[in-house]
Order: C-alpha cells, then structure tokens, then sequence
C-alpha cells in the first residue's frame, strides 16, 4: 500500500482530535493515514493504536487510527488552550514534515492550530502554518489556494488590512503567484492547460479607468507577458461576475486580488467542503479551511466535512504524483 497520508494534531483544545477520529471512522482502510499526536488527547470514540513507523499504519489503519505517539506536557482541556502544548504541536507539524521529505507519507493534512498559545508557549515567530511549512520546506515562495469541487481560488493578498492592498499588489508579486499557481494546476492537479481568471482589483475591474487605475497600468501588462509566455489567462474581470456558474464552467482557478474577494465565494458556495491547498511547496500540503472552534471542542458536534475532503484531496494529488514518477501521463 502507498505512504499513508501524515496528519498533525493541531490545537489539542480545539476540534482536532475529534476530526481525526472522525475522519478514521468514515474512511477506514479506504485511506491510510497516521495522526501525529499525545493519544491522551483522543476523545476515544474510535479505537486507536500507537505505531513505530509511518510505514506501518498499513497494517493498523482496518482496525484502528494509526498514531505516532508525541508526549505533551499536559491533558487536554477542550475549549481552553494551554501554552505547555506549544511545543509538541510545533513538533507534530516538524515531524509530519520529515515523514512527507523521507517519503515515509505521501502527503500532510494539517488540523488546525491556534497561534496565540504557540507564541506565549514557544515563541512561535510565523504568522501561520503556511509560513511554517514555507521555512522547513526551504521554499522560495508559497501561494495559498481554497479548493473544492465547486470552485478554487487564490490570493494574491491574504491576511493584511484592505487598505494596504493596493501598495501590497505588485506586478512582481502578482507574476510570481500566477506562475506559482498555473506551476501547481500542471505538476499536482494534473491539468494540461490550465485556464487562469484574474479579477481586478476595482469594481467593475476599473470600468477603463474610471474607478481606479490599477487594471490597466499594474494587471493588464503582467497578464498580457504571460499570455505571450502561453499561459492561458483571462482578466482582468469583474469580480462580481466571476462567480455564478457559467462563468466558473470557463476557468479552473480565479486568481483574486486580496482576501475576501476570494474566500467569500467558495465559503457561499462551498462552506463545509472547502480545502486547504499550499501551492509551492515540494510536497502536497492540505487543511481543513477552518478554525480551532473551542466554542464547540469536546461537544462531539465537529463536523468533520472539510477535514475528510483535505484528506482526499491529499491522498488525490499524490496519487497523481506517484503515477507521474512512474512515468505515466
């Protein structure tokens, strides 16, 4: 059986460790995976079995959810994060990292973390996961993209305030996350031509000129370089066009300019199966697009949706990844 999918705990206080059990129950021996975790931190609702080695979740996962064992400090308090967790969650994350490098797992899903009690507890310098991976990764640069079978979209701004975005947009930026993203379609997604729609920045894209300039002094040309490289790209469009169902049949990404132009739509058509997908990195990286909900940890009412679609989206994509070493289209 091929690598299992490496999954780290996240935020023990959060809906974590009730995910993964849950995620076990539904996809049994469909899906290898090994959560990387305290296993005093399962609720036990699901039978799970300590493991040596990545390698041997195969044998496990039929009867149980496979875990490699990491001892934390302290219990699990549902709904109240403790600090002396930080850093077996850092560790969780470290160490699904290695398993992915080594080839002992074929991809890592990440549960959520919460980056408050990882700084009060270890100093945790990175504004998220992303940017974590990013650094043990060595990568260059990462793009975050929101997936589902509705919709993907991605950012070329995240999490900064909406009156920084228009400094923040660069023709340097904007290119490197267009090549970033129609790299990923190619290699991971396994798309041949892949079909890119950039909304503008403005309303009606700027409406030539007359509500801002950004289309067609900043977008325009990067898109117009790129089209001439053979990339196929439309755009700059309206954004409040982009999005109904017709016009989501034309592209396989819309690249928006900054945070909530993106998420809003595949969160109103998609909230509970949207997926978490690093682009950039050298290995496949999913999560669940949601938080640590402490309001609901240790209540059994985590739904456990778009955990299990970051999971087979993960073990999707290095299906593909495994044929295309293999030499295969």
């Amino acid at each position: 059986m091929p690598a299992p999918v490496a999954v780290s705990c996240g935020e023990p206080a959060g809906i974590g460790p009730e995910l993964a059990e849950a995620c076990w129950q539904v996809l049994g021996a469909e899906l290898p995976l090994v959560w990387i975790g305290d296993p005093r931190h399962l609720p036990g609702t699901v039978p799970h079995e300590v493991v040596d080695r990545a390698e041997d979740a195969a044998g496990v996962v039929g009867r149980a959810l496979p875990v490699l064992a990491l001892d934390m400090a302290t219990p699990r308090r549902p709904g109240h994060p403790d600090p002396a967790h930080a850093a077996g969650v850092i560790a969780a994350i470290e160490r699904g990292v290695a398993l992915v490098q080594s080839g002992a797992a074929s991809a890592l899903c990440t549960l959520p973390i919460h980056k408050q009690a990882l700084q009060d507890g270890a100093g945790f310098a990175y504004p998220g996961h992303t940017e974590f991976l990013c650094h043990l990764a060595r990568a260059d640069e990462v793009v975050m993209m929101l997936a589902s079978d509705t919709l993907r979209v991605v950012p070329v701004t995240i999490h900064i305030p909406l009156a920084d975005v228009p400094a923040a947009l660069t023709p340097d930026l904007l290119a490197r996350r267009l090549r970033i993203t129609h790299d990923a379609l190619l290699t991971q997604f396994g798309l041949p031509a892949p079909r890119i729609a950039v909304a503008g920045l403005n309303p009606h894209a700027g409406e030539g000129g007359k509500m801002g300039r950004e289309e067609i002094d900043l977008i325009a040309p990067v898109l117009d370089a790129l089209r001439a490289e053979g990339m196929q790209i439309a755009g700059p469009l309206s954004a409040d066009t982009m999005f109904h169902a017709a016009a989501r049949a034309r592209y396989d990404v819309a690249v928006c300019m900054y945070h909530d132009q993106a998420l809003i739509p595949i969160k109103t058509l998609d909230f509970d199966r949207g997926v978490n997908v690093t682009l950039g990195l050298p290995f496949i990286r999913t999560s669940p697009d949601h938080g640590t909900a402490f309001d609901i940890a240790g209540q059994g009412r985590a739904n456990p949706s778009s955990t299990l679609e970051a999971l087979r989206l993960a073990w999707r994509l290095a299906g593909r990844s495994r044929t295309a070493g293999h030499g295969a289209d």
